[in-house]
């Protein structure tokens, strides 16, 4: 499906990527902190609705 060239530069292209995304969040840790406080409450808001909504399906559902 995939030749080998294919998975090398998949392989390269996601090594890279994650690299520089490490580091661009390194530099800018200090901003997130500063305005992004409080954003992983609405992170667990957000998946306890999900779930809430995923246990109403199963009940209605079973």
């Amino acid at each position: 499906m995939f030749s080998t060239g294919q998975w090398v530069f998949a392989a390269v292209f996601a090594v890279g990527f994650i690299v520089i995304m490490f580091f661009t969040y390194g530099k800018d840790k200090k901003l997130h902190k500063k305005y992004y406080k409080g954003s992983l409450w609405i992170l667990l808001g957000f998946i306890i609705f999900i779930l809430l909504l995923l246990a109403v399906k199963t009940y209605i559902k079973g």
